[in-house]
């Protein structure tokens, strides 16, 4: 089996008295998606905070592709190649699609923000931004400010961006948070080829999605994993089907 392109073992957080995360240890290995699933309020969004460097954890270790990142910053580990969706969305709302992008393939060459305006008419900046904007079927919406988007095509923008960055593994926070029927059937399609690119680390509660993407899941609860398994496993699990699942198993 190869080795994991992600790896935590025994993270905590703690606020106050509160234990966010509980000793929590899971892995992320290549060619998968691994969700990660729970009731609101379980720390999922505290795990993913902890991963992306937004926190520093109280104790436990984070390892990607075979070095701990853990003393890393967010955009340190991003150029390391930990691509993250954003369940609050992270656009700049004034600049164009196509510039959001632009701006991310920058980040991954280590440019600087502030030297954004001399190169924004780059020609291979701009093929590289459209390429991303085409994978995600945005390419017609290039020049529209990502404020005047859809929902669902702010969503496909952040993955755009993280696809820019050339992530070795990409952390999805409630992709299909907001969107509709055919908008989270037509972006399942589109991770379940992306999987074979970096693997995914997905939060998500759309269980539809869940089932018809995960190869192996992972329940959150109380700041815990309570299960680890695959789709049928956690189905089946009884204290999953008690703590959360209900009657999505």
């Amino acid at each position: 089996m190869a080795d994991p392109v992600l790896e935590i073992s025994g993270l905590v957080k703690s606020f106050g008295a509160l234990r966010a995360t509980d000793g929590v240890s899971l892995d992320l290995r290549p060619g998968e998606i691994h969700a990660l699933i729970g009731p609101n309020g379980a720390g999922k969004s505290t795990l993913i905070h902890q991963i992306c460097g937004t926190l520093r954890q109280d104790a436990g270790t984070i390892r990607f592709a075979g070095q701990d990142i853990g003393g890393l910053s967010v955009a340190e580990r991003a150029r390391f190649g930990l691509g993250r969706t954003f369940q609050v969305s992270s656009l700049a709302p004034e600049f164009s699609a196509l510039r959001n992008v632009m701006l991310a393939v920058q980040a991954r060459e280590g440019s600087s923000f502030r030297f954004f305006k001399p190169v924004m008419w780059d020609a291979s900046l701009i093929d590289t931004a459209m390429a991303m904007l085409e994978r995600v079927s945005l390419a017609e919406r290039a020049r529209v400010p990502a404020g005047e988007l859809s929902h669902g095509e702010r969503r496909q923008l952040e993955i755009a961006m993280a696809l820019a960055l050339q992530a070795k593994a990409f952390l999805l926070d409630e992709p299909m948070a907001g969107m509709g029927p055919e908008g989270s059937k037509s972006l399942t399609r589109f991770l379940d080829v992306l999987r074979h690119e970096a693997p995914i680390l997905l939060v998500e509660h759309d269980m539809d999605a869940v089932f018809a993407l995960a190869d192996r899941i992972s329940v959150l609860v109380y700041g815990r994993i309570i299960a680890t398994g695959t789709v049928e496993e956690i189905r089946r699990d009884p204290a999953v089907r008690t703590a959360y699942l209900g009657d999505h198993a």
